[in-house]
């Protein structure tokens, strides 16, 4: 399969490129770039920094990727962007290196959807399968589990953990983490339910979708601790995987507290 790379295109000698590749007007890849084979940039693309760009990723005018962090700290250390395979990443994306105190890299999965104008800052840890509306973004150090939906206009603080399968709504300021199969909503997003809808798209049994309302119920119940209902409800669904992934979740350390129901919203 050839490769193809238009005559504006700036290619440093050297790039990495695979097979298939296509590298249309006015783009430009650095010498720290790996392109996967069948990856395509349409037009007018930066691609610079130590990146890696999964293959079958397609890349829309006006993305740039792996350039310096927007993070005061970062001294110019060889920081790395991952970028899964069978992405579509549309145009004004915008995905940066990690730092030293993060890691050193910023990874994406794959078969994700990034809309127009997304940000993915440095250090952050995206899934498989995520979907990041226009204008949504990811502050440093964020985590995003696979199959999350991230609305249209809405913000992740930093440190942040969103759960795999939650959905985030559209102009949703998201402060606390969301655990898993959340739903979540706000100015100042709050816990509003479980992603009912994703859920049964994703082909989530009756069952299982009937364990994870009543867990949510137990979970958020106005009496005693959250650690008293989170051992509660351990016990009484250990044989539940969707159940017990909510339960580690909220068990294992973060740097930011836990998003929640407001009491006049309870699922």
């Amino acid at each position: 399969m050839t490769t193809t790379i238009h005559p504006t295109a700036l290619i440093d000698p050297a790039a990495q490129l695979g097979e298939g590749v296509e590298v249309g007007p006015f783009c430009t890849v650095g010498p720290n770039v790996t392109l996967g084979d069948r990856v395509r940039l349409l037009s007018h693309v930066v691609v610079d920094g130590r990146t890696t760009i999964g293959e079958e990723t397609i890349v829309y005018p006006f993305a740039v990727l792996g350039l310096r962090p927007q993070d005061l700290k970062f001294k110019g250390e060889a920081s790395s962007l991952e970028i899964g395979k069978a992405n579509t990443i549309r145009e004004y994306v915008t995905m940066h290196p990690g730092t030293e105190g993060g890691g050193m890299v910023t990874r994406v999965g794959n078969n994700g959807l990034f809309m127009i104008s997304v940000h993915v800052a440095h250090d952050c840890q995206v899934g498989d399968h995520v979907i990041m509306s226009n204008n949504a973004t990811l502050a440093g150090h964020v985590r995003i589990g696979d199959y999350v939906v991230i609305g249209g206009l809405s913000a992740v603080h930093q440190f942040v953990r969103i759960g795999a399968f939650a959905i985030i709504g559209g102009m949703s300021g998201v402060e606390k983490d969301v655990i898993p199969f959340g739903l979540v909503k706000g100015e100042r997003a709050h816990l509003a339910g479980l992603n009912m809808v994703g859920l049964e798209r994703r082909g989530f049994s009756r069952d299982a979708i009937r364990a994870l309302r009543s867990a949510y119920r137990m979970l958020f119940a106005p009496e005693g601790t959250l650690s008293e209902r989170v051992e509660e409800t351990s016990a009484h669904y250990k044989d539940q995987d969707q159940v017990e992934q909510i339960i580690d979740f909220i068990r294992s350390c973060s740097d930011r507290p836990l998003c929640q129901p407001r009491r006049d919203e309870q699922e």
